[in-house]
């Protein structure tokens, strides 16, 4: 289906410096979190293949990263207009009943997110006193990443929904063809 909906390049406030931050930390925290990731399973293939020695926790941690990845990457996903919807209802209403329509949709993703942060943190506490099998870890740190990625979710809508309820998108930077080639320089 095509969008007709207009599409923002910055963030719907572009003037909020909280805002800019927290789209930043976001992604500088998962591109962190990806790197490592693909750092370690390297090294444990080489490690496997070459040494014939595997790295018995790598397997583990890199698991739970791709759970914090997956969680933090939510609220990113949110502001580029990412996630499944199906929007044929709203594209049929006028304007003004699309505008209560998608108010309603994200009051309804905020309450979900809220309550996903707060059975997201009982489950964290309730397993705090366990151990992950190979790091010995605490097993609540990688359910943390199921509220604060619930969490941040919700900061995201919040902070961009006007944009959100008006279907401005934020688009991230093209890296096709000339914007590629400059970035390459």
């Amino acid at each position: 289906m095509q969008d007709l909906a207009p599409r923002a390049t910055a963030p719907a406030h572009a003037g909020s410096r909280f805002e800019a931050l927290l789209v930043c930390g976001n992604q500088g925290l998962i591109v962190a979190l990806m790197g490592v990731m693909a750092t370690l399973v390297f090294v444990n293939v080489v490690s496997r293949y070459v040494f014939n020695h595997s790295i018995i926790w790598v397997e583990e941690l890199t698991q739970y990263q791709m759970i914090w990845i997956t969680y933090l990457g939510a609220g990113l996903a949110l502001r580029e207009g990412r996630h499944v919807a199906v929007d044929t209802l709203q594209d049929l209403l006028p304007q003004a009943a699309r505008r209560v329509l998608r108010t309603l949709v994200a009051a309804a993703i905020a309450a979900f997110m809220l309550t996903v942060t707060v059975l997201g943190m009982q489950i964290t506490l309730f397993t705090w006193n366990q151990e992950t099998p190979m790091m010995n870890v605490p097993a609540g740190i990688p359910y943390l990443g199921v509220p604060i990625g619930a969490a941040m979710c919700l900061l995201h809508l919040l902070t961009f929904w006007r944009a959100f309820v008006e279907r401005r998108f934020e688009t991230p930077p093209d890296l096709s063809g000339d914007a590629a080639e400059e970035l390459a320089r």
